[in-house]
């Protein structure tokens, strides 16, 4: 059984499908994108030696060896230039996500979509897609076990359209829908800001310029509720 999450994952890859899954874990999301098209063909990449075992004995136990390849290294370095055209990169931090494709951004050519699915710091990604020409095409917010989790999906193009800073941090297309689940979750994150400031405002030096950011962000967030509440 797959998670919800990665499940959704799945749906966004496009025909041809030979992508790369980075961090891949026990390699369950490409032995089910695999085992559903019959032309699929993945990498599965993992830094860590106990995962990386456990990903090769997923592979074998689904026989698909010859379609899914299990490999050691850090970030894009699994992969070769040309050899994927989409990659899929499931449940790191924002920051680290960005390291991996800053890092690894000269074997992007040929990649035409890029995945995402944060589990926090989502702006920071969003940012980093539209600096490096990725058009962000759909996006989901779903809940599963208590956590919620944004999936980014984006596609190559010369050049991609600016977004506002209140569509990096809440999503373009989630600010659009303003679902159940994404109200819940910036009615939590609002809280989450104004426990912040009140525990900056104990310190001996007050910082000012995040606490003034932090203060514009509950504003917007206050904004997206109560418009959706009016």
């Amino acid at each position: 059984m797959l998670s919800k999450r990665l499940e959704q994952l799945a749906e966004y890859l496009q025909d041809p499908i030979h992508f790369a899954d980075i961090g891949s874990d026990h390699a369950y999301l490409p032995c089910y994108v695999c085992s559903r098209h019959e032309h699929a063909t993945a990498i599965a990449g993992e830094v860590n030696q106990g995962p990386f075992e456990r990903a090769k004995q997923t592979v074998g136990e689904y026989g698909l060896a010859d379609r899914i390849e299990v490999r050691k290294g850090n970030g894009l370095e699994v992969i070769k230039e040309k050899e994927v055209n989409q990659i899929t990169i499931a449940g790191m931090g924002g920051k680290l996500i960005r390291t991996i494709l800053e890092e690894g951004k000269v074997k992007l050519s040929g990649v035409s979509r890029l995945i995402l699915q944060p589990n926090l710091d989502a702006q920071i990604v969003r940012k980093w897609l539209i600096d490096h020409h990725y058009q962000i095409v759909a996006e989901e917010i779903i809940t599963e076990d208590g956590y919620i989790y944004e999936i980014i999906v984006s596609n190559y193009q010369n050049k991609s359209p600016e977004l506002s800073e209140q569509e990096l941090l809440f999503g373009p297309y989630l600010l659009q829908e303003k679902s159940e689940v994404f109200l819940k979750k910036w009615c939590h994150e609002k809280e989450k800001r104004i426990k912040l400031i009140n525990q900056m405002k104990q310190a001996a030096n007050l910082p000012v310029e995040k606490m003034r950011k932090l203060e514009t962000e509950i504003e917007w967030i206050e904004e997206v509720i109560e418009d959706d509440n009016r």
